[in-house]
């Protein structure tokens, strides 16, 4: 694995937690080699773990809509930043970069990409890993969420199987790295389900 795409918040949150786990993130993708990609801001934790993957050695790519470059977000001191139109080519940008995708605690910005390439893979689209490194249980609120979403007929048990939830960064990695795509489809099961 080359490269990995990190959706986080552009928040710090409100314990030190969140931060030293972007840190160690960051620490852990230049160890491996991994180049980081991400959402291209120098504020919260998505300025944390880009700054720690630079002091560190690492190759970091952002990508920010021009939006935000006026906003005086856009972060200058990465390997690349690229500016793109709007919050659309951002993410398809960021989803072409990666080979594989993490979020960390972030806001309803960070679980709209999660969801989002959570879509992409339940209907075939792409076939990469998706973590969630769950500091301090930040998610445990989602993850049941998830659950109550498979009870209620909404959500099949395999693609919320696809979201692999790890507390550890290590952990997490070593999913990442031992990781083996199955297939899924969404809509051929429904069909084979219901003739």
């Amino acid at each position: 694995m080359k490269s990995l795409c990190v959706y986080c918040g552009s928040s710090s949150g409100i314990t030190p937690n969140y931060a030293d786990a972007a840190r160690k993130l960051a620490q852990a993708l230049v160890e491996r080699k991994i180049a980081l990609v991400y959402g291209g801001g120098n504020v919260g934790l998505m300025g944390i773990i880009a700054d720690e993957a630079m002091r560190l050695g690492g190759h970091v790519t952002g990508v920010i809509p021009k939006a935000l470059v006026r906003k005086e977000v856009g972060h200058r001191q990465i390997s690349e930043l690229h500016i793109v139109e709007n919050m659309h080519e951002r993410k398809a940008m960021m989803a072409d970069l990666a080979e594989g995708f993490i979020a960390m605690p972030g806001g309803i910005g960070t679980l709209e990409e999660l969801f989002e390439v959570m879509t992409w893979a339940q209907l075939g689209f792409h076939d990469k890993p998706i973590g969630v490194l769950n500091v301090d249980g930040y998610y445990d609120a989602l993850l049941a969420f998830l659950q109550h979403t498979v009870q209620q007929g909404f959500l099949r048990p395999q693609h919320e199987g696809l979201l692999m939830v790890e507390p550890d960064v290590t952990a997490l990695l070593h999913r990442f790295e031992t990781f083996e795509a199955e297939p899924h489809d969404k809509f051929l099961n429904m069909v084979r389900e219901q003739g």
